[in-house]
């Protein structure tokens, strides 16, 4: 097991090497460890900016082609800081890049239940894992513009729904500002970052303990779940179909509203 990171954690004493490198230095450690596979000349200055030496690298790339079954397991440390989502493709295309000389998978490590769910959900319905915006009626999928984080830090939102999730602990504090200056409905069981600073907060029924569904695995196996309690809350998809429906049916005031707009005009 390879560690690496900008700092030792816990996971250091059950690592066999730690590899620690500089902040920020993500998509450079991995674009020379792909030109090592590739037996591809690297700059030594490149590689003392990263915080390591090139005989580490290539020890890397040694073992790591002489591995009967690799696996890359990422987390936001990777996909959240300079980078972002670019840092995530370079190691993809390392991990295909390595499966010309053994197996090699890559798998993020998620920090929220079922967070891999949504992401079978929207490839399922749209082809796209995440970052898919609707707003012309049909799915484009662009990282880095249409994720979430990046439309709060840009501040092109003007209101947010939040199911199942707590940005307000995780996401970056433009981000979190952003979500606070704007209408913010939380659905969450329980008190959370994200419900402190919303607007309004709808208790919920806990999934797979007072609510059914389905979750799957950060290895995106499905797990059924059924409900070992009852709850006096609704659950998340009850609440949904709910506003749902509201929108569906306009309300008088609103029906009122343009009425008199149009006999203005």
């Amino acid at each position: 097991m390879v560690l690496v990171d900008i700092r030792e954690t816990k996971s250091v004493k059950a690592s066999d090497i730690f590899l620690q490198i500089r902040p920020g230095k993500d998509f450079e450690v991995i674009t020379i460890l792909r030109a090592l596979v590739k037996e591809q000349p690297v700059d030594e200055s490149q590689v003392q900016e990263t915080g390591l030496t090139l005989e580490q690298l290539q020890d890397f790339v040694d073992r790591m082609k002489k591995a009967k079954f690799g696996v890359f397991f990422f987390g936001m440390g990777l996909s959240m800081t300079r980078g972002k989502h670019m840092n995530s493709a370079a190691l993809l295309t390392l991990a295909a890049e390595l499966n010309a000389f053994t197996k090699f998978v890559a798998m993020p490590m998620r920090g929220h239940g079922n967070v891999t769910g949504a992401d079978v959900i929207m490839r399922w319905q749209t082809g796209y894992p995440f970052a898919i915006q609707f707003g012309r009626g049909y799915p484009r999928y662009n990282p880095g513009e249409f994720s979430t984080v990046d439309l709060l830090v840009r501040g092109d939102v003007d209101a947010a729904l939040i199911l199942g999730a707590d940005p307000g602990a995780t996401m970056p504090q433009p981000a979190i500002d952003h979500l606070a200056r704007i209408p913010t409905i939380c659905l969450d069981p329980k008190v959370t970052h994200t419900s402190r600073l919303s607007r309004v907060h709808i208790t919920t029924a806990a999934t797979g303990i007072s609510a059914p569904g389905t979750g799957y695995r950060m290895d995106e196996v499905p797990l059924p779940l059924r409900p070992a309690l009852k709850s006096p809350y609704p659950t998340d998809e009850q609440v949904v179909r709910r506003i749902h429906e509201a929108v569906l049916k306009k309300p008088d005031w609103l029906q009122q509203g343009n009425r008199m707009a149009l006999n203005q005009v």
